[in-house]
C-alpha cells in the first residue's frame, strides 16, 4: 500500500474536531528517515519504531500497531470509516498525521469492549441488524458511542432522529437506508440511560 505523502492539510476551524489537529507540534525522534511513534492505545502504552513520516494515524494503527478495525476507504475524511477517539475526541484517523499522535491517547473500535464483551453500542448494532457488509461499521460504532456517551455526560435527553442523523452525517453506509442504524442508536442510548439510572438510585 502506498503511504500518503501528506495527511494533515485540513486545518480550518470547521475541520479541527474531525482531524484532531488542535495540539502541540509533534517532536518524534527520526530514525533513518522514519519516526518512532509512542502512543497510548486502548489503555496500553504502545510504540512503533519505524513509521514513515508521511503516514496517517490510520496507516499507523493498521500497519504498525496491528489494529485493523478502523477501515481505509476514502482517505479524505469523507466516509467516517476510520473514526477513532484521539484524546477523547472522535476524529477521522486518515486526516491525522501519525506524528501528530505522538504522546497522545487513542481509542479504537477494538478498545470499546467492556471486560472482553461487546459494549452497549456494539450489542445494539448486532441485535438491531445494523451491520451489513461491515466495512463502515467500525467508524459508525465509534461515532454512535461518542454520541450516546456525550449525551449522558451532559444529561441531555434521548437523541431524536434529527440529532442522530446529524451525528451520523460524516459516516457513509452504502448498504442501508440507515433505519437499522438509527434503531441501534436508540437502543444503545436507552440501555445506557437505564443502567445509569440504576447506578444512581
Amino acid at each position: 500500500m502506498t503511504e500518503p505523502e501528506e495527511t494533515a492539510s485540513a486545518t480550518t476551524p470547521a475541520t479541527t474536531a474531525r482531524t484532531g489537529l488542535a495540539h502541540r507540534p509533534a517532536d518524534n525522534r527520526a530514525v533513518g528517515g522514519t519516526l518512532r511513534l509512542s502512543v497510548t492505545i486502548n489503555g496500553q502504552d504502545r510504540s512503533a519504531p519505524a513509521v514513515p513520516p508521511g503516514a496517517s494515524l490510520l496507516t499507523a494503527l493498521r500497519e504498525h500497531f496491528a489494529l485493523p478495525g478502523s477501515k481505509n476507504a476514502c482517505e479524505q475524511g469523507e466516509c467516517g470509516s476510520c473514526t477513532v477517539y484521539l484524546d477523547g475526541e472522535a476524529v477521522c484517523s486518515c486526516l491525522v498525521a501519525a506524528g501528530q499522535a505522538e504522546g497522545r491517547t487513542v481509542r479504537t473500535v477494538e478498545g470499546l469492549a467492556e471486560g472482553g464483551a461487546p459494549d452497549a453500542v456494539q450489542r445494539a448494532f448486532i441485535e438491531c441488524g445494523a451491520v451489513q457488509c461491515g466495512f463502515c461499521t467500525p467508524g459508525l460504532v465509534v461515532t454512535v458511542h461518542d454520541l450516546v456517551h456525550q449525551r449522558l455526560i451532559h444529561e441531555d435527553g434521548p437523541p431524536d432522529e434529527a440529532v442522530i442523523r446529524e451525528a451520523l452525517a460524516g459516516n457513509l453506509c452504502r448498504c442501508t437506508g440507515y433505519e437499522k442504524i438509527i434503531e441501534a442508536v436508540r437502543q444503545a442510548a436507552g440501555e445506557l440511560r437505564s443502567a445509569r439510572g440504576r447506578v444512581t438510585q
